[in-house]
């Protein structure tokens, strides 16, 4: 618009021309520093997996021995052809997203790729393209935005590698010169799988629970290139992520709840809060396994059924002890607008005062106003803490080889020993008089391979089989770690036990050829 001098306020700012200026190299810089943690960046890329329509995804670590490889992360979606591929890692492109999408800014593949590993590779085929790929690195970007593409034979390698997962169509995402691998000592990288795999379970349980509830299968797994037969590598991990329903208790803490309150939001209209009050003392992992309590109450966003923020009062109020209990769940609208925004991470929400003022004036269907809600929750838990409770006796927590589930459970009902190292479970060479043994340096049951199969119905198993076996050993045996001088007592009790489980496999191997006969 042209400018008009002498008026008191210019309420448009004038303008004579305009100019396109596209990025520099040096934004490729800006991109590998974005300030993604590794779960959420992981989590970014599985909702690229969702938007694609897969129902099957898996998380693969790839180890040579001691050192960590690179990640990969498998889908069965509908997949990319090359056309596809190339508008994906486009920098500074913004896609069409439909309606119910994750996926918001087109940028996460790149951005959340780019800030923890050097190089990014993507191999895909859909229903009527043959398999093809595109490699991006920082170098890559800073040499005018290069974009690589794969070998087709090997895009086609890699396809098939993953046939049990990539039938007819899905895409591979691979990580390449990820940092945090790099910086794993020798000796130590089983301990910092153990640990990462751990944060990742809890992170996608956690924000993809709605899509784990409705049937979605999401695995993380680990792939020792240097092991198994004719030097074709061997799995030697993989766990199932189950959901972690922040809401998920089965009574509670307060009857009548959960309670739905309608907050007038200017520029939103009624907005609606499902307020929850967890029972006091609660062991369930949805409430104690996902991270601090006092950082955990509060609002609970989510945008087309994925989580994107757990906890926090964004402003309205400070976090307190007594209001531990109180969780609310909140819906975003699927329109855009001023009032609730996102982060391109996916990991909070900002409002403006308009949400907090709807607060205040947010009723349910009986008049009751939402800071009731915070009394009621405050209530509940004072009288929760007024309850006498059985001490239970602190145990060393279980660890790799032993099912996700069980451990889980094993969490909700015990409490653990601060600084001890998880027990782990492995099936190695031993004599035939030993069914298991102790290595208490590496707190680890080691269990006689010779009879793997007896306790896996006739099959190999995988690295969380025989969890009956296992999860009996684990109770029987928690107590013979973390000790001084080792007793004569206890090992002769190790002893007799070894004897009655060796009885136990011959029962175990009669019934199985009478079975078979």
């Amino acid at each position: 618009m042209p400018y008009e001098s002498g008026t008191d306020w210019q309420y448009d700012v004038p303008t004579t021309g305009s100019t396109h200026l596209p990025p520099d190299a040096g934004y490729g810089r800006a991109l590998t520093n974005q300030g993604y943690g590794f779960e959420v960046a992981v989590a970014d890329l599985i909702d690229n997996s969702i938007d694609a329509d897969a129902d099957k995804i898996v998380v693969h670590f790839l180890r040579d021995a001691d050192r960590i490889l690179t990640l990969l992360i498998i889908d069965n979606g509908k997949g990319m052809d090359e056309a596809g591929l190339d508008a994906a890692m486009t920098v500074g492109r913004r896609r069409d997203y439909g309606e119910g999408a994750l996926g918001m800014y087109g940028t996460g593949l790149k951005a959340a790729s780019l800030s923890h590993a050097s190089s990014l590779t993507v191999v895909s085929r859909t229903r009527r393209s043959r398999a093809s790929g595109r490699r991006l690195t920082a170098e890559g970007i800073e040499d005018s935005f290069r974009c690589d593409t794969v070998d087709p034979r090997y895009a086609q390698d890699l396809v098939d590698r993953y046939d049990g997962i990539i039938e007819w169509q899905g895409t591979v995402v691979r990580w390449d010169g990820v940092r945090a691998f790099e910086t794993v000592a020798r000796g130590q990288s089983d301990q910092f799988l153990s640990k990462a795999i751990s944060r990742l379970e809890t992170h996608l349980g956690l924000y993809l629970h709605r899509y784990l509830q409705r049937g979605l299968k999401l695995d993380i797994a680990v792939w020792d290139v240097s092991s198994g037969e004719r030097g074709l590598g061997e799995e030697v991990d993989h766990i199932a992520v189950e959901a972690l329903d922040p809401f998920g208790y089965k009574v509670p803490g307060k009857p009548g709840y959960p309670r739905e309150f309608m907050a007038p939001v200017e520029g939103l209209g009624d907005l609606r809060l499902t307020a929850h009050i967890w029972p006091a003392k609660s062991k369930q992992a949805g409430f104690r396994q996902i991270g601090s309590l006092t950082e955990r109450q509060g609002f609970y966003f989510y945008r087309n059924d994925r989580l994107v923020q757990a906890g926090g009062w964004n402003g309205w109020r400070n976090p307190e002890g007594h209001h531990v209990l109180a969780r609310v769940a909140v819906d975003l609208p699927s329109r855009e607008n001023n009032v609730l925004s996102l982060d391109v991470k996916k990991e909070s929400v900002t409002v403006t005062p308009a949400f907090t003022d709807g607060l205040d004036k947010a009723v349910d269907s009986k008049g009751h106003t939402f800071r009731s809600y915070l009394l009621d929750a405050e209530t509940a838990y004072r009288d929760g803490s007024r309850r006498n409770e059985i001490v239970r006796k602190p145990v060393t927590p279980p660890g790799k080889g032993l099912d996700p589930k069980v451990k889980r459970v094993v969490k909700e009902e015990l409490p653990e020993k601060p600084g001890e190292e998880p027990i782990t479970f492995t099936w190695g060479a031993l004599p035939p008089n030993q069914f298991f043994d102790l290595d208490r340096e590496r707190n680890s049951v080691i269990l006689n391979k010779a009879y793997r199969e007896d306790f896996n119905d006739g099959r190999r198993g995988g690295a969380n089989d025989a969890p009956v076996t296992k999860t009996l050993l684990y109770l029987l045996l928690e107590d013979c770690f973390g000790l001084g001088r080792w007793e004569r007592s206890r090992q002769d009790r190790l002893d007799y036990w070894n004897t009655i489980l060796l009885a136990s496999v011959d029962a175990q191997r009669t019934r199985r050829a009478q079975e078979l006969s």
